[in-house]
């Protein structure tokens, strides 16, 4: 008998065989890592169990589920062994990692989502991109696959990408556009039986599944939309600053209806923009106001004929910016709000009882269930009702009374309490509170956004108008009671007060603070005969109050303060002189002068404690400091100019009483930053301008701070120019 050795055989010897006693059945010898025909190479980079890169790709494709589980692991081995062959192995990698996304063994799927989440983050996003629509194209077939539970790991993959690649992942998502967003939407509604496609004129009938089943798949909608409106309302000129790019910046889309056009709304906007300088600039000793970098006309002082508007740099009315940033897009955003309306309601009805009783807390799957249910509804109609101008009468309507409707289901909890303390559980439910609030801002914006509103809907039923107007005064007194909820709930957060026994106060993070802005100005805009208050509320200048004490109050250190300066200078300040302006609110009425005078004087402190630890924030307190000088705001007046050129002087100069003269933390300034140092400039010639000058200590000592402070650098010069062209000398 002549025998061949394969690299593949299994010999089973058998006795008491029923065919020949002690036979020999040869199935085959497994050899998997050796051969007799090639001899490896031994400088070959391999794992402990000497398998290399080629080996383990070969394996990924093995029949049996723990060889291929092993070969992802050993995979991890390998590139911990030898990380520099990552970059060069990631083509063929991924290649045979794709094929597994909707492999049918949930330990090789697992294993591999493990692999990914510690191997791409090791990859730049310039050498992932390319990959990604290979990613993309298994993992959306994952989601159409026959078995459910790959359906819901495609989630957590998606998850993955949307976590480091989120441009590759949502782009095309809206129709028309290129990329594969539209399929990967197209999977979540194929989950949720939402609609088969993205384009089914209705949503079919919600398919309830296990709650955290469909936590994973609402979790990674949750994402995916926010990353694609974002993307879209994303205003070209509300760029965060270079200094921080991943500074948060402050929304002003709810201020638009506040304006008579949208030209003077974008010159509003680029108020507080950071613009770049050119280190070499120098000042015009002919026209020196040409390259003042912030220097606008004063409406108050000796100065105050000097200037022109032309001398604010980037307030250019010819670089208007369109109002709005979804006109061709908010048709498709409407239509997926429509399609996953029923299902979004569905869920949180079948979450609600559990998660608002009484006696227990919640179970986390439910409680999650129903928050990211609210957040998907915030993130799609916030960022439909946020566009003036693309919505029609009867789409509005159709999308507030759908989000009055989810409101309706919600108020009789608001404002939402755990039964028992539990920090996890208070959290999510301030989330929801906040949730709760900005749907409910968005209702009082827009009721008051269309006065025309109740004639064209009689015009549009005639034959029921009767029941129109008294469907409409329903409505009207649910929203002013819901107003009426949030305005208390918001003084109080505002505050810090722990107005109940199970929910704990804690500090505003900056998205946190971010979402209750459109709420605050909800509340302080609206008409004053719509101010109608019930029992335990608090009244609408006690928002305002609470706002300015929680700016006054928040410590330098805290992430939110930047953003609570520019917003009380912008919202309420700026206002204040805006020609175009034509809101509800008037700061001049609000009894709150002294309040205000105080969160001012309390700005150079803020400033000299930042220093250079942050200097997008720095920037923000200085910019801020000088839109409200140069806009000549009624709120500062001669004791605010004082206490402004007494409290500076530290920022440039310290005087200690043992050490003398010490430099102050604008000296620590990179010379680099230098915007930042010549805004710091302009702020101290604008004081001194509009100040009198018999006010001669105090003005002597900032202009001899400043001087040591810029003394042998590139501000020197900008310094000296200043104060003979502006007469300070």
């Amino acid at each position: 008998m002549q025998w061949i050795l394969r690299s593949k055989l299994v010999v089973s010897i058998g006795f008491g065989c029923s065919c020949r006693p002690g036979c020999i059945m040869v199935e085959g010898i497994a050899l998997p890592t050796q051969s007799i025909a090639v001899e490896k190479d031994a400088t070959l980079p391999t794992t402990r169990r000497k398998q290399s890169f080629d080996d383990l790709v070969s394996l990924m494709k093995h029949h049996n589920a723990n060889t291929r589980k092993d070969a992802i692991l050993s995979f991890r081995e390998l590139f911990e062994l030898h990380p520099d062959i990552v970059e060069s192995s990631m083509t063929i990698l991924l290649g045979a990692c794709v094929r597994l996304i909707g492999d049918e063994d949930a330990g090789v799927r697992k294993a591999l989502l493990s692999f990914l989440c510690w191997l791409l983050p090791l990859v730049s996003k310039e050498d992932l991109i390319p990959h990604v629509p290979l990613l993309i194209l298994f993992t959306t077939s994952a989601q159409t696959h026959i078995f459910p539970e790959i359906r819901i790991d495609a989630m957590r993959f998606l998850d993955l990408f949307l976590e480091l690649v989120p441009e590759s992942v949502v782009d095309g998502w809206i129709q028309g556009n290129p990329g594969h967003g539209k399929r990967v939407l197209e999977g979540y509604l194929g989950i949720l039986s939402a609609g088969t496609k993205y384009g089914d004129t209705e949503g079919k009938s919600y398919n309830a599944f296990r709650a955290h089943s469909k936590l994973v798949v609402l979790k990674s909608l949750s994402a995916f939309l926010t990353h694609a409106v974002s993307r879209q309302l994303r205003p070209s000129n509300h760029a965060t600053s270079n200094l921080d790019p991943a500074a948060v910046p402050l929304p002003t889309w709810f201020l638009s209806p506040s304006f008579r056009s949208a030209r003077s709304f974008s010159a509003y906007e680029r108020l507080f923009q950071s613009e770049s300088v050119d280190c070499q600039l120098q000042l015009d000793a002919e026209h020196p106001r040409d390259d003042f970098i912030c220097m606008l006309d004063f409406a108050t002082g000796p100065l105050a004929t000097a200037w022109s508007l032309n001398d604010l740099s980037g307030l250019s009315l010819a670089r208007t910016e369109p109002l709005t940033h979804l006109n061709s897009n908010t048709s498709s955003l409407i239509h997926l709000a429509r399609t996953l309306y029923s299902t979004l309601l569905a869920s949180y009805l079948d979450c609600a009882p559990v998660v608002f009783s009484p006696s227990a807390n919640p179970p986390e799957a439910e409680l999650n269930l129903l928050t990211v249910t609210a957040r998907i509804m915030r993130t799609l109609y916030g960022s439909i009702l946020q566009d003036r101008f693309s919505l029609s009468l009867a789409e509005e309507e159709t999308l507030c009374d759908e989000i009055s409707t989810l409101l309706g289901y919600m108020t009789g909890y608001f404002p939402f309490r755990p039964a028992r303390r539990e920090i996890k559980v208070e959290h999510a439910f301030q989330d929801l509170n906040v949730i709760y609030c900005e749907l409910t801002a968005l209702l009082v914006l827009v009721s008051f956004r269309r006065p025309s509103g109740d004639i064209l809907r009689k015009v549009r039923f005639p034959t029921s108008r009767s029941h129109a107007s008294t469907s409409h005064v329903k409505h009207e007194g649910k929203l002013a009671l819901q107003a009426g909820l949030v305005r208390t709930y918001v003084t109080r957060l505002l505050l810090g007060e722990d107005s109940s026994g199970a929910q704990i106060s804690r500090p505003l993070i900056p998205t946190m603070y971010i979402a209750l802005l459109p709420t605050i100005w909800a509340l302080l805009n609206q008409p004053k005969e719509s101010h109608t208050r019930s029992q335990g509320e608090v009244p609408t200048d006690t928002v305002l109050s609470a706002m300015l004490d929680h700016a006054i109050r928040t410590t330098s250190s805290s992430a939110v303060k930047a953003l609570t300066v520019e917003f009380v200078a912008r919202f309420f300040w700026c206002l204040e002189t805006e020609t175009d302006y034509c809101g509800h609110f008037d700061v001049r009425n609000t009894g709150e002068q002294k309040k205000f005078q105080e969160w001012i004087l309390h700005l150079p402190r803020t400033l000299w404690e930042i220093g250079p630890h942050n200097l997008a924030a720095s920037e923000t307190v200085i910019r801020s400091l000088l839109r409200l000088l140069q806009r000549g705001s009624i709120m500062i007046k001669h004791e605010e100019i004082m206490g402004l050129q007494t409290r500076l002087t530290p920022f440039f100069m310290i005087t200690h009483p043992v050490r003398g003269r010490l430099p102050g933390p604008f000296t620590k300034i990179p010379t680099s930053s230098l915007l930042i140092r010549r805004l710091a400039v302009d702020l101290v010639v604008t004081i001194l301008s509009v100040s009198t000058r018999s006010e001669g200590e105090e003005r002597e000592n900032l202009m001899i701070a400043v001087g040591s402070a810029v003394s042998g650098t590139l501000e020197e010069g900008y310094w000296q120019q200043l104060v003979r062209a502006t007469g300070l000398s």
